[in-house]
Protein backbone atom coordinates (compact mmCIF):
# COMPACT_ATOMS: atom_id res chain seq x y z
CA UNK A 1 0.00 0.00 0.00
CA UNK A 2 1.75 3.59 -0.68
CA UNK A 3 1.32 5.30 2.34
CA UNK A 4 1.33 9.36 0.70
CA UNK A 5 -2.04 8.53 -0.90
CA UNK A 6 -4.49 10.60 1.15
CA UNK A 7 -1.52 10.72 3.81
CA UNK A 8 -3.10 11.74 7.26
CA UNK A 9 -2.19 15.66 9.06
CA UNK A 10 0.11 14.42 11.82
CA UNK A 11 0.65 17.20 14.93
CA UNK A 12 3.60 15.52 17.51
CA UNK A 13 2.81 17.47 20.91
CA UNK A 14 6.68 17.25 22.74
CA UNK A 15 9.87 17.05 20.69
CA UNK A 16 12.50 16.32 24.17
CA UNK A 17 15.04 13.59 23.86
CA UNK A 18 12.68 11.00 21.83
CA UNK A 19 9.80 13.59 20.25
CA UNK A 20 12.80 14.57 17.72
CA UNK A 21 13.03 11.32 16.54
CA UNK A 22 9.33 11.29 16.10
CA UNK A 23 9.73 14.87 14.39
CA UNK A 24 12.11 13.33 12.34
CA UNK A 25 10.51 10.34 10.96
CA UNK A 26 7.02 11.90 10.63
CA UNK A 27 8.31 14.44 8.58
CA UNK A 28 9.99 11.73 6.06
CA UNK A 29 6.49 10.31 5.78
CA UNK A 30 5.10 13.45 4.62
CA UNK A 31 2.73 13.16 7.29
CA UNK A 32 3.87 15.75 9.93
CA UNK A 33 1.89 19.21 9.55
CA UNK A 34 2.11 20.76 13.23
CA UNK A 35 4.60 20.38 16.63
CA UNK A 36 2.92 21.74 19.40
CA UNK A 37 6.27 22.68 21.92
CA UNK A 38 6.51 25.08 25.03
CA UNK A 39 10.44 25.28 25.14
CA UNK A 40 11.01 28.59 22.71
CA UNK A 41 14.85 26.67 22.14
CA UNK A 42 13.51 23.68 20.82
CA UNK A 43 10.37 25.32 18.82
CA UNK A 44 13.24 27.49 16.98
CA UNK A 45 15.49 24.21 16.44
CA UNK A 46 12.98 22.78 15.14
CA UNK A 47 11.71 25.32 13.07
CA UNK A 48 15.10 26.05 11.64
CA UNK A 49 15.63 22.13 10.35
CA UNK A 50 12.27 21.83 8.92
CA UNK A 51 11.28 25.30 7.59
CA UNK A 52 7.68 24.84 6.51
CA UNK A 53 6.56 23.19 9.66
CA UNK A 54 3.79 24.98 11.65
CA UNK A 55 4.28 25.22 14.97
CA UNK A 56 2.82 26.37 18.06
CA UNK A 57 2.68 26.45 22.54
CA UNK A 58 -0.94 25.23 23.54
CA UNK A 59 -1.98 21.33 22.44
CA UNK A 60 -5.64 22.70 21.93
CA UNK A 61 -4.03 24.58 18.76
CA UNK A 62 -3.78 21.28 17.32
CA UNK A 63 -7.04 19.85 18.56
CA UNK A 64 -8.86 22.50 16.57
CA UNK A 65 -6.90 22.41 13.32
CA UNK A 66 -9.16 20.43 10.39
CA UNK A 67 -5.62 19.71 8.90
CA UNK A 68 -4.33 17.35 11.81
CA UNK A 69 -5.79 13.87 11.88
CA UNK A 70 -3.85 12.47 14.32
CA UNK A 71 -2.31 13.47 17.28
CA UNK A 72 1.40 11.91 18.76
CA UNK A 73 2.14 12.64 22.38
CA UNK A 74 5.56 12.66 23.56
CA UNK A 75 5.17 14.39 26.75
CA UNK A 76 6.39 13.39 30.16
CA UNK A 77 3.87 10.36 31.50
CA UNK A 78 1.72 12.25 33.91
CA UNK A 79 0.67 14.38 30.89
CA UNK A 80 -0.87 11.93 28.36
CA UNK A 81 -3.57 11.29 29.95
CA UNK A 82 -5.11 14.78 29.73
CA UNK A 83 -3.80 15.43 26.58
CA UNK A 84 -5.12 12.13 24.53
CA UNK A 85 -8.88 12.35 26.27
CA UNK A 86 -9.00 15.76 25.14
CA UNK A 87 -7.57 14.79 21.54
CA UNK A 88 -9.65 11.55 21.50
CA UNK A 89 -12.99 14.28 22.77
CA UNK A 90 -11.97 16.63 19.34
CA UNK A 91 -12.65 13.38 17.25
CA UNK A 92 -8.57 12.95 16.61
CA UNK A 93 -6.58 9.40 16.29
CA UNK A 94 -3.66 9.08 18.90
CA UNK A 95 -0.25 7.98 19.33
CA UNK A 96 0.94 8.30 23.06
CA UNK A 97 4.30 7.26 23.78
CA UNK A 98 5.21 5.16 26.40
CA UNK A 99 4.46 4.74 29.61
CA UNK A 100 0.58 4.47 28.10
CA UNK A 101 -0.99 6.41 30.80
CA UNK A 102 -0.31 6.37 35.07
CA UNK A 103 -3.18 4.24 36.23
CA UNK A 104 -5.47 1.73 35.07
CA UNK A 105 -8.72 3.88 35.14
CA UNK A 106 -7.25 6.38 32.83
CA UNK A 107 -6.14 3.87 30.48
CA UNK A 108 -9.61 2.49 30.77
CA UNK A 109 -10.80 5.62 30.08
CA UNK A 110 -8.68 6.43 26.87
CA UNK A 111 -9.88 2.83 26.17
CA UNK A 112 -13.16 3.54 26.04
CA UNK A 113 -13.19 6.76 24.70
CA UNK A 114 -11.33 5.81 21.10
CA UNK A 115 -13.97 2.91 20.80
CA UNK A 116 -16.98 4.75 21.11
CA UNK A 117 -15.80 7.57 18.61
CA UNK A 118 -14.45 4.51 16.39
CA UNK A 119 -10.80 6.52 16.61
CA UNK A 120 -7.36 4.24 16.66
CA UNK A 121 -5.32 4.47 20.25
CA UNK A 122 -1.78 3.22 19.49
CA UNK A 123 1.28 3.22 22.57
CA UNK A 124 4.49 3.71 21.56
CA UNK A 125 5.89 0.36 22.41
CA UNK A 126 8.45 0.44 19.23
CA UNK A 127 9.68 -3.05 20.41
CA UNK A 128 6.92 -4.57 18.10
CA UNK A 129 8.18 -3.10 14.97
CA UNK A 130 11.53 -4.02 15.36
CA UNK A 131 12.10 -6.45 12.58
CA UNK A 132 14.25 -8.49 14.15
CA UNK A 133 11.25 -8.66 16.91
CA UNK A 134 8.76 -9.27 14.76
CA UNK A 135 11.06 -12.55 12.95
CA UNK A 136 11.08 -13.76 16.56
CA UNK A 137 7.68 -13.79 17.24
CA UNK A 138 7.22 -15.29 13.99
CA UNK A 139 9.41 -18.02 14.96
CA UNK A 140 7.67 -18.78 18.02
CA UNK A 141 4.45 -18.90 16.57
CA UNK A 142 5.45 -21.52 13.90
CA UNK A 143 7.04 -23.60 16.86
CA UNK A 144 10.76 -23.37 15.61
CA UNK A 145 11.86 -22.35 19.20
CA UNK A 146 9.08 -25.34 20.86
CA UNK A 147 7.70 -25.18 24.21
CA UNK A 148 8.88 -21.85 25.55
CA UNK A 149 10.42 -22.47 29.10
CA UNK A 150 12.40 -19.06 30.08
CA UNK A 151 12.57 -15.33 29.02
CA UNK A 152 14.91 -12.99 30.16
CA UNK A 153 15.68 -9.20 29.12
CA UNK A 154 18.08 -6.84 29.94
CA UNK A 155 18.46 -3.51 29.29
CA UNK A 156 21.13 -1.50 30.82
CA UNK A 157 22.80 1.64 29.69
CA UNK A 158 25.00 5.14 31.14
CA UNK A 159 22.56 7.15 29.72
CA UNK A 160 19.94 10.02 30.66
CA UNK A 161 18.57 10.21 34.56
CA UNK A 162 15.07 11.36 34.54
CA UNK A 163 14.02 12.65 37.67
CA UNK A 164 10.37 12.35 36.31
CA UNK A 165 10.35 8.59 36.36
CA UNK A 166 12.43 5.47 37.79
CA UNK A 167 14.16 2.81 35.91
CA UNK A 168 11.53 0.37 36.24
CA UNK A 169 8.37 3.00 34.03
CA UNK A 170 11.77 4.28 31.98
CA UNK A 171 13.25 1.17 30.19
CA UNK A 172 10.97 -1.77 31.30
CA UNK A 173 7.74 -1.12 29.99
CA UNK A 174 9.37 -2.27 25.83
CA UNK A 175 10.67 -5.37 27.51
CA UNK A 176 6.88 -5.97 29.87
CA UNK A 177 5.52 -5.37 26.11
CA UNK A 178 7.89 -8.19 23.98
CA UNK A 179 8.00 -10.75 26.86
CA UNK A 180 3.47 -10.60 26.94
CA UNK A 181 3.70 -10.67 23.23
CA UNK A 182 5.74 -14.12 23.36
CA UNK A 183 4.07 -15.53 26.21
CA UNK A 184 0.44 -14.96 25.02
CA UNK A 185 -0.51 -15.43 28.69
CA UNK A 186 -1.22 -13.03 31.61
CA UNK A 187 1.25 -13.72 34.33
CA UNK A 188 -0.04 -14.66 38.13
CA UNK A 189 2.42 -12.88 40.10
CA UNK A 190 5.00 -10.53 39.64
CA UNK A 191 8.16 -9.27 41.99
CA UNK A 192 10.67 -6.39 41.64
CA UNK A 193 13.31 -5.19 43.78
CA UNK A 194 16.15 -2.71 43.12
CA UNK A 195 18.15 0.40 44.21
CA UNK A 196 18.67 3.98 44.53
CA UNK A 197 21.75 5.06 44.61
CA UNK A 198 21.46 8.92 43.00
CA UNK A 199 18.24 9.99 44.48
CA UNK A 200 16.81 8.17 47.45
CA UNK A 201 13.27 8.03 46.02
CA UNK A 202 13.88 6.95 42.51
CA UNK A 203 15.25 3.65 41.83
CA UNK A 204 18.21 3.53 38.94
CA UNK A 205 18.18 -0.63 39.17
CA UNK A 206 15.66 -3.05 38.90
CA UNK A 207 15.50 -6.32 38.39
CA UNK A 208 11.53 -8.05 38.11
CA UNK A 209 10.31 -11.53 37.85
CA UNK A 210 6.99 -12.46 36.12
CA UNK A 211 5.48 -16.33 36.85
CA UNK A 212 3.36 -17.12 34.39
CA UNK A 213 0.26 -20.15 34.84
CA UNK A 214 1.73 -22.09 32.22
CA UNK A 215 4.96 -22.35 34.17
CA UNK A 216 6.79 -20.02 32.19
CA UNK A 217 9.04 -17.58 33.72
CA UNK A 218 10.29 -14.04 32.73
CA UNK A 219 13.26 -11.54 34.09
CA UNK A 220 13.34 -8.37 33.26
CA UNK A 221 16.85 -6.25 34.24
CA UNK A 222 16.93 -2.34 33.99
CA UNK A 223 19.93 -0.14 34.65
CA UNK A 224 20.79 3.39 33.74
CA UNK A 225 23.86 3.16 35.89
CA UNK A 226 25.73 0.39 33.45
CA UNK A 227 29.14 1.13 31.83
CA UNK A 228 27.74 0.24 28.80
CA UNK A 229 24.83 -0.56 26.63
CA UNK A 230 23.47 -3.39 26.36
CA UNK A 231 20.10 -3.96 25.32
CA UNK A 232 19.30 -8.31 25.04
CA UNK A 233 16.50 -10.66 25.17
CA UNK A 234 17.41 -14.50 25.09
CA UNK A 235 14.23 -17.11 24.73
CA UNK A 236 14.61 -20.71 26.45
CA UNK A 237 12.53 -22.99 24.35
CA UNK A 238 12.69 -26.68 24.34
CA UNK A 239 13.58 -27.02 20.94
CA UNK A 240 16.08 -24.03 20.36
CA UNK A 241 17.14 -21.43 22.26
CA UNK A 242 17.23 -17.66 20.95
CA UNK A 243 19.01 -14.33 21.31
CA UNK A 244 17.99 -11.11 19.95
CA UNK A 245 20.87 -8.53 20.83
CA UNK A 246 20.51 -5.20 19.21
CA UNK A 247 24.03 -3.79 19.94
CA UNK A 248 24.66 -6.30 17.54
CA UNK A 249 25.12 -5.79 13.62
CA UNK A 250 22.12 -6.42 11.60
CA UNK A 251 24.03 -9.74 10.52
CA UNK A 252 24.05 -10.95 13.98
CA UNK A 253 21.14 -9.13 15.60
CA UNK A 254 18.97 -12.32 16.33
CA UNK A 255 20.32 -15.94 16.55
CA UNK A 256 19.29 -19.33 17.10
CA UNK A 257 21.00 -22.14 19.16
CA UNK A 258 20.25 -25.74 18.88
CA UNK A 259 22.11 -26.89 21.93
CA UNK A 260 21.20 -30.23 23.16
CA UNK A 261 21.15 -31.66 26.47
CA UNK A 262 20.93 -35.46 26.94
CA UNK A 263 21.68 -37.86 29.68
CA UNK A 264 24.27 -40.47 30.32
CA UNK A 265 22.85 -42.17 33.45
CA UNK A 266 22.12 -40.11 35.83
CA UNK A 267 24.36 -36.99 34.31
CA UNK A 268 23.69 -34.64 32.00
CA UNK A 269 25.41 -34.30 28.58
CA UNK A 270 25.82 -30.90 26.70
CA UNK A 271 26.11 -31.00 23.16
CA UNK A 272 26.75 -27.26 22.44
CA UNK A 273 26.04 -25.77 18.45
CA UNK A 274 27.31 -23.03 16.71
CA UNK A 275 24.83 -19.53 16.32
CA UNK A 276 22.65 -19.73 13.58
CA UNK A 277 22.13 -15.84 12.43
CA UNK A 278 18.52 -14.78 11.07
CA UNK A 279 18.76 -13.02 8.14
CA UNK A 280 17.29 -9.56 8.64
CA UNK A 281 16.05 -6.61 6.43
CA UNK A 282 17.63 -3.59 8.18
CA UNK A 283 14.55 -1.20 8.74
CA UNK A 284 14.48 1.94 11.14
CA UNK A 285 11.75 0.62 14.14
CA UNK A 286 10.66 3.97 14.33
CA UNK A 287 9.19 4.71 11.32
CA UNK A 288 7.67 1.52 11.01
CA UNK A 289 5.83 2.22 13.87
CA UNK A 290 4.98 5.69 12.32
CA UNK A 291 4.39 4.14 9.03
CA UNK A 292 1.52 1.75 11.02
CA UNK A 293 -0.13 4.60 13.34
CA UNK A 294 -0.36 6.39 9.42
CA UNK A 295 -1.58 3.27 8.77
CA UNK A 296 -3.85 2.26 10.66
CA UNK A 297 -5.51 5.95 10.57
CA UNK A 298 -6.31 5.30 6.95
CA UNK A 299 -7.61 1.68 7.39
CA UNK A 300 -9.44 2.48 10.49
CA UNK A 301 -8.04 -0.63 11.99
CA UNK A 302 -6.29 -1.66 15.47
CA UNK A 303 -2.75 -1.23 16.16
CA UNK A 304 -0.64 -3.70 16.96
CA UNK A 305 -0.10 -1.77 20.62
CA UNK A 306 -3.08 -0.75 21.03
CA UNK A 307 -4.89 0.23 24.15
CA UNK A 308 -5.36 -3.26 25.50
CA UNK A 309 -1.84 -4.48 24.67
CA UNK A 310 -0.97 -1.04 26.79
CA UNK A 311 -3.47 -1.35 29.38
CA UNK A 312 -1.84 -5.17 30.23
CA UNK A 313 1.54 -4.02 30.28
CA UNK A 314 0.07 -0.88 32.88
CA UNK A 315 -1.21 -3.56 34.89
CA UNK A 316 2.30 -5.06 35.63
CA UNK A 317 4.20 -2.28 35.92
CA UNK A 318 1.93 -1.10 38.65
CA UNK A 319 2.45 -4.72 40.46
CA UNK A 320 6.38 -4.11 40.04
CA UNK A 321 5.92 -1.21 41.16
CA UNK A 322 3.98 -2.20 44.55
CA UNK A 323 6.38 -5.35 44.65
CA UNK A 324 9.55 -2.56 44.31
CA UNK A 325 7.59 -0.88 47.13
CA UNK A 326 7.28 -3.62 49.23
CA UNK A 327 10.85 -4.79 49.15
CA UNK A 328 10.14 -7.50 46.22
CA UNK A 329 6.73 -9.12 48.00
CA UNK A 330 5.33 -11.05 45.43
CA UNK A 331 2.09 -9.00 44.00
CA UNK A 332 -0.67 -11.96 42.23
CA UNK A 333 -2.87 -11.04 40.09
CA UNK A 334 -7.17 -12.23 39.63
CA UNK A 335 -6.64 -15.66 37.01
CA UNK A 336 -7.02 -13.98 33.43
CA UNK A 337 -10.67 -16.20 33.09
CA UNK A 338 -12.16 -14.05 35.90
CA UNK A 339 -10.27 -10.69 35.36
CA UNK A 340 -12.66 -8.13 35.24
CA UNK A 341 -15.33 -9.76 37.13
CA UNK A 342 -14.12 -8.67 40.22
CA UNK A 343 -16.85 -7.07 42.32
CA UNK A 344 -14.42 -5.24 45.10
CA UNK A 345 -12.27 -2.64 44.74
CA UNK A 346 -8.47 -2.37 45.39
CA UNK A 347 -6.41 0.27 45.52
CA UNK A 348 -3.21 0.06 43.39
CA UNK A 349 -0.63 0.58 46.49
CA UNK A 350 -2.51 -2.14 48.40
CA UNK A 351 -0.70 -5.60 47.87
CA UNK A 352 -3.04 -8.59 48.08
CA UNK A 353 -1.00 -11.81 48.52
CA UNK A 354 -2.48 -15.76 46.99
CA UNK A 355 -5.51 -17.58 48.45
CA UNK A 356 -7.24 -14.28 49.38
CA UNK A 357 -10.88 -14.46 49.51
CA UNK A 358 -12.44 -11.40 49.11
CA UNK A 359 -15.88 -10.45 49.03
CA UNK A 360 -18.02 -8.09 46.94
CA UNK A 361 -18.47 -4.64 47.19
CA UNK A 362 -15.35 -4.59 49.67
CA UNK A 363 -13.02 -1.82 49.37
CA UNK A 364 -9.26 -1.78 50.24
CA UNK A 365 -7.52 1.76 50.35
CA UNK A 366 -3.61 2.73 50.11
CA UNK A 367 -0.85 0.53 51.39
CA UNK A 368 -2.72 -2.43 52.56
CA UNK A 369 -1.71 -5.50 52.98
CA UNK A 370 -3.94 -8.54 52.90
CA UNK A 371 -1.47 -12.10 53.46
CA UNK A 372 -2.24 -15.68 52.67
CA UNK A 373 -5.22 -17.92 53.58
CA UNK A 374 -7.14 -14.90 54.48
CA UNK A 375 -11.00 -14.35 53.86
CA UNK A 376 -12.96 -10.60 53.94
CA UNK A 377 -16.55 -10.56 54.08
CA UNK A 378 -18.32 -8.65 51.47
CA UNK A 379 -19.09 -5.09 51.95
CA UNK A 380 -15.86 -4.25 54.52
CA UNK A 381 -14.60 -0.82 54.31
CA UNK A 382 -10.06 -1.47 54.98
CA UNK A 383 -8.26 1.96 55.63
CA UNK A 384 -5.20 2.58 55.00
CA UNK A 385 -1.62 1.20 55.97
CA UNK A 386 -3.70 -1.87 57.47
CA UNK A 387 -1.82 -5.52 57.39
CA UNK A 388 -4.60 -8.75 57.83
CA UNK A 389 -3.44 -12.26 57.67
CA UNK A 390 -2.55 -15.09 57.45
CA UNK A 391 -5.18 -16.76 58.23
CA UNK A 392 -7.59 -14.62 59.74
CA UNK A 393 -11.52 -14.27 58.97
CA UNK A 394 -13.14 -11.10 59.00
CA UNK A 395 -16.58 -11.04 58.11
CA UNK A 396 -18.92 -8.98 56.29
CA UNK A 397 -19.54 -5.49 56.49
CA UNK A 398 -16.57 -4.63 59.42
CA UNK A 399 -14.79 -1.70 58.86
CA UNK A 400 -10.88 -1.57 59.90
CA UNK A 401 -9.72 1.91 60.63
CA UNK A 402 -6.57 3.09 59.18
CA UNK A 403 -3.29 1.60 60.70
CA UNK A 404 -4.39 -1.35 62.68
CA UNK A 405 -2.85 -4.78 62.06
CA UNK A 406 -5.20 -8.11 62.25
CA UNK A 407 -2.84 -11.01 63.36
CA UNK A 408 -3.08 -14.91 63.21
CA UNK A 409 -5.46 -16.02 65.83
CA UNK A 410 -7.68 -13.03 65.16
CA UNK A 411 -11.46 -13.56 64.31
CA UNK A 412 -13.70 -10.66 63.78
CA UNK A 413 -17.18 -11.56 63.37
CA UNK A 414 -19.80 -9.17 61.11
CA UNK A 415 -20.03 -5.62 61.49
CA UNK A 416 -17.13 -5.12 63.77
CA UNK A 417 -15.61 -1.89 63.69
CA UNK A 418 -11.76 -1.08 64.25
CA UNK A 419 -11.13 2.41 64.79
CA UNK A 420 -7.74 3.91 64.05
CA UNK A 421 -4.40 2.47 65.54
CA UNK A 422 -6.71 -0.27 67.26
CA UNK A 423 -3.80 -3.24 68.42
CA UNK A 424 -4.03 -6.91 68.84
CA UNK A 425 -2.09 -9.21 70.09
CA UNK A 426 -1.56 -13.20 69.37
CA UNK A 427 0.91 -14.06 71.96
CA UNK A 428 1.18 -13.15 76.10
CA UNK A 429 4.96 -13.50 76.11
CA UNK A 430 6.22 -12.66 72.74
CA UNK A 431 10.38 -12.54 72.69
CA UNK A 432 12.02 -11.30 69.29
CA UNK A 433 14.74 -14.57 69.87
CA UNK A 434 12.05 -17.32 70.58
CA UNK A 435 9.45 -18.57 67.95
CA UNK A 436 6.48 -19.06 69.89
CA UNK A 437 3.56 -19.56 66.77
CA UNK A 438 2.61 -22.44 67.83
CA UNK A 439 1.56 -20.80 71.48
CA UNK A 440 -0.80 -18.00 69.60
CA UNK A 441 -4.24 -17.69 71.95
CA UNK A 442 -7.21 -16.94 69.78
CA UNK A 443 -9.05 -13.69 70.26
CA UNK A 444 -12.78 -13.39 68.83
CA UNK A 445 -14.21 -9.78 68.28
CA UNK A 446 -18.37 -11.10 67.84
CA UNK A 447 -20.91 -9.72 65.36
CA UNK A 448 -21.69 -5.77 65.98
CA UNK A 449 -18.84 -4.65 68.71
CA UNK A 450 -17.41 -1.42 68.10
CA UNK A 451 -13.18 -0.96 69.39
CA UNK A 452 -12.36 2.48 70.00
CA UNK A 453 -9.36 4.25 68.66
CA UNK A 454 -5.81 2.93 70.37
CA UNK A 455 -7.76 0.31 71.84
CA UNK A 456 -5.18 -3.06 73.05
CA UNK A 457 -7.10 -5.74 72.71
CA UNK A 458 -5.12 -8.69 74.80
CA UNK A 459 -4.83 -12.27 72.93
CA UNK A 460 -6.79 -15.13 74.28
CA UNK A 461 -10.09 -12.96 74.87
CA UNK A 462 -13.51 -12.80 73.54
CA UNK A 463 -15.27 -9.58 72.68
CA UNK A 464 -18.85 -9.65 73.21
CA UNK A 465 -21.60 -8.81 70.76
CA UNK A 466 -22.63 -5.19 70.44
CA UNK A 467 -19.58 -4.60 73.23
CA UNK A 468 -18.29 -0.93 72.63
CA UNK A 469 -14.44 -0.81 73.82
CA UNK A 470 -13.64 2.89 74.57
CA UNK A 471 -10.42 5.23 73.02
CA UNK A 472 -6.81 4.02 74.74
CA UNK A 473 -8.67 1.16 76.26
CA UNK A 474 -6.26 -2.22 77.53
CA UNK A 475 -8.71 -5.50 77.34
CA UNK A 476 -7.15 -8.21 79.53
CA UNK A 477 -10.50 -10.40 80.12
CA UNK A 478 -13.48 -11.41 78.11
CA UNK A 479 -15.91 -8.39 77.39
CA UNK A 480 -20.38 -9.09 77.97
CA UNK A 481 -22.30 -8.68 75.17
CA UNK A 482 -23.40 -4.94 75.16
CA UNK A 483 -20.72 -3.99 77.59
CA UNK A 484 -19.33 -0.72 77.64
CA UNK A 485 -15.83 -0.77 79.19
CA UNK A 486 -12.78 1.45 79.14
CA UNK A 487 -9.43 2.51 81.05
CA UNK A 488 -6.50 0.30 81.78
CA UNK A 489 -7.03 -2.32 82.18
CA UNK A 490 -10.56 -2.16 80.98
CA UNK A 491 -13.73 -1.96 83.81
CA UNK A 492 -17.19 -2.08 82.42
CA UNK A 493 -19.00 1.40 82.70
CA UNK A 494 -22.42 0.29 82.06
CA UNK A 495 -24.16 -1.13 78.92
CA UNK A 496 -24.86 0.15 75.43
CA UNK A 497 -27.75 -0.62 72.94
CA UNK A 498 -27.23 -2.26 69.55
CA UNK A 499 -27.95 1.00 68.10
CA UNK A 500 -24.94 2.53 70.05
CA UNK A 501 -26.56 4.48 72.67
CA UNK A 502 -26.57 4.10 76.48
CA UNK A 503 -29.04 1.62 78.13
CA UNK A 504 -31.07 3.36 81.44
CA UNK A 505 -30.66 1.35 84.93
CA UNK A 506 -33.77 -0.53 83.28
CA UNK A 507 -31.73 -1.81 80.58
CA UNK A 508 -33.94 0.28 78.24
CA UNK A 509 -33.22 2.47 75.24
CA UNK A 510 -34.25 6.15 75.31
CA UNK A 511 -33.47 6.32 71.72
CA UNK A 512 -34.97 3.39 69.76
CA UNK A 513 -36.88 1.98 72.55
CA UNK A 514 -35.42 -1.32 73.10
CA UNK A 515 -35.55 -3.25 76.15
CA UNK A 516 -32.81 -5.90 77.46
CA UNK A 517 -32.64 -8.72 80.23
CA UNK A 518 -29.51 -10.08 81.71
CA UNK A 519 -28.11 -13.52 79.84
CA UNK A 520 -25.46 -15.73 81.30
CA UNK A 521 -23.21 -14.13 78.19
CA UNK A 522 -24.05 -10.39 79.43
CA UNK A 523 -27.46 -8.64 78.31
CA UNK A 524 -29.72 -9.73 75.20
CA UNK A 525 -32.91 -7.80 73.36
CA UNK A 526 -35.83 -8.47 74.61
Amino acid sequence: MDIKENMPGIAIIGTGCWGKNLVRNFHKLGALKLVCERDPKRSAAIAQRYPGIRWCTSPHQAYQDPEIDGIVIATPAETHFAIAREALLTGKHVFIEKPFVLCEEEGHELIELASKNELVLMIGHIMHYHPAFKTLSTLIRQGDLGRINYIYSNRLNLGKIRREENILWSFAPHDISMILAMAQEFPESVSAVGGNYLHKKIADVTTSHLNFPSGLKAHIFVSWLHPFKEQKLVVIGDKKMAVFDDSMPWETKLCLYSHEIGWAGENPVLAKKEAEPVRLKPYEPLRMECEHFLECIKERCEPVSNGHEGLRVLQVLQACQRSLDQGGVPVRFTPEGQRGKEKYFVHPTAVIDGDVEIGPETKIWHFSHILPDTKIGARCVIGQNVAIGPKVNVGNGCKIQNNVSVYQGVTLEDHVFCGPGVVFTNVHNPRAFIGRMNEIRKTTVRTGATLGANSTIVCGNTIGRFAFVGAGAVVTRDVPDHAVVYGNPARQAGWICECGHSLDNFLACQACGSSYALTPSGIDKL
